[in-house]
């Protein structure tokens, strides 16, 4: 799995926006974010589709992220792990 070209960050062009408003994500990269310095989330895409990964108490889970319900999922776990530290 690669991580996730020009036009699949495009497609996510909400999302991103969404993240870059929480102040602990810093975007490294485009679709690479870190807290405090720590790779934390970080987009890719196969065939299947585009996934993110999220570092959610020092293991990484994988979210599906082609469609607003996923999405919308994706966030509300960014959040849940953002609240933790």
């Amino acid at each position: 799995m690669k991580h996730a070209g020009a036009a699949a960050l495009e497609a996510l062009s909400e999302v991103l926006g969404s993240l870059k408003g929480r102040p602990a994500l810093v975007e490294k990269r485009p679709g690479i974010f870190y807290v405090r310095g720590k790779a934390f989330l970080r987009f890719h895409e196969d065939r299947a589709g585009i996934f993110a990964d999220v570092r959610d108490r020092g293991e990484w889970r994988r979210f599906p992220v082609n469609s607003a319900a996923e999405c919308a999922t994706l966030l509300a776990a960014v959040d849940d792990c953002l609240a933790i530290r």
